[in-house]
């Protein structure tokens, strides 16, 4: 069974075991996916990446709630009446 793999980089869970800091800097910030039988079991992701991907994706819920709400009738209020 072939499966893609999203990363440019894989290490096997054994190599992981052995040095987890080491199979993380050998990704250079990108991540790395890690194999189990030769299938991606997960993605080892560096820190600073997935900080940047969880801003992304509320980035993305937000424009998401501002189109909805886009052509919703809009109410004037003067900011000192709240």
């Amino acid at each position: 069974m072939t499966q893609k793999i999203h990363a440019r980089m894989t290490a096997s869970i054994t190599e992981l075991k052995k040095s987890p800091m080491d199979t993380v800097l050998a990704g250079h910030g990108e991540p790395i996916a890690i194999l189990n039988r030769n299938t991606p079991a997960f993605y080892c992701v560096p820190a600073d990446l997935y900080e940047q991907m969880i801003e992304q994706l509320e980035d993305l819920e937000l424009n998401a709630i501002a189109d909805a709400r886009a052509n919703q009738k809009r109410i004037r209020m003067n900011i000192d009446d709240l």
